[in-house]
């Protein structure tokens, strides 16, 4: 199984963006900002193809290999555990880049975090101004098998297949075509089922949320400085839940005898 990761560097635009918005979420969608205005990436490479030259003694061709395939979300084999996320909302944001004839690109996201703020799935949707091609981008995290792909399936519907595209520090990315019927089954749908395979060869699957999906999607790009209220918000959550954890963690744990100190030694 391939784990090779491809990795690019930020766009000096997104870092800009990173340091003006100040949020943990919008890093998971730095890549995003980066890539879009960036040529196409080349896919993550698969395994190197045998030399042309085949030795005259070769034994009988076999069969062609077929791709590496994500496999079945029923699969019987064992599945990682999943982590205990903690959403952000989706939020919409639009952005212009520096050149005089740049387009505006907006971005409807939303991420899933551990209590501790590392991002875990994150999923956006790209549109570019003036141009009818959109682009969900799926993101999972680091250390994720690369040849098998991703799948992506709104609610219990067909599930559709994608390969990572590149890879940056904050995880590793696919890209989907948005047709107006994904857009449309994601203002409907409950949940956003994004799958992969990890290191260890087990399957995960974790679901965003789709509930607040339209009303980002058909609103108004939200103001950078109240996003940066909500996610200060839910920083401060995260912070207090972890110190809560640590302190039942601490209550749990039995305390240890204290030794009697020894007598000072008569004269």
């Amino acid at each position: 199984m391939d784990h090779r990761l491809v990795f690019a560097p930020a766009r000096p635009a997104a870092c800009v963006l990173a340091i003006a918005v100040a949020t943990t979420m919008l890093t998971a969608l730095i890549g995003s900002v980066a890539f879009a205005q960036a040529p196409p990436a080349t896919p993550a490479p698969a395994a190197p193809a045998a030399p042309k030259a085949a030795p005259k003694a070769a034994p009988k061709a076999a069969p062609t290999q077929k791709p590496a395939e994500i496999p079945a979300p029923q699969q019987p084999q064992a599945q990682a555990e999943q982590p205990q996320l903690i959403f952000s909302p989706w939020t919409k944001f639009c952005l212009k880049g520096q050149e005089a004839n740049a387009k505006q690109v907006c971005f409807t996201g939303k991420d899933g975090r551990v209590e501790s703020g590392m991002p875990v799935v994150a999923a956006v949707l790209i549109e570019p101004e003036n141009d009818p091609k959109k682009v969900l981008r799926v993101t999972l995290p680091l250390g994720m098998s690369i040849q098998p792909g991703t799948r992506v399936i709104v609610d219990s519907g067909q599930p559709m297949t994608g390969p990572y595209v590149i890879c940056f520090n904050n995880g590793c990315m696919a890209d989907y075509e948005a047709s107006g019927e994904l857009i449309g089954k994601l203002k409907k749908g409950q949940g956003l089922v994004i799958q992969g395979i990890n290191g260890a060869g087990q399957p995960i699957s974790l679901v965003l949320p789709l509930q607040d999906f339209a009303k980002a999607y058909d609103g108004p790009p939200t103001d950078p400085k109240k996003f940066e209220e909500q996610q200060k918000q839910l920083q401060d959550e995260l912070q207090k839940r972890a110190e809560d954890a640590r302190k039942k963690l601490e209550a749990q744990q039995p305390s240890a005898p204290q030794s009697a100190a020894p007598a000072a030694p008569s004269r």
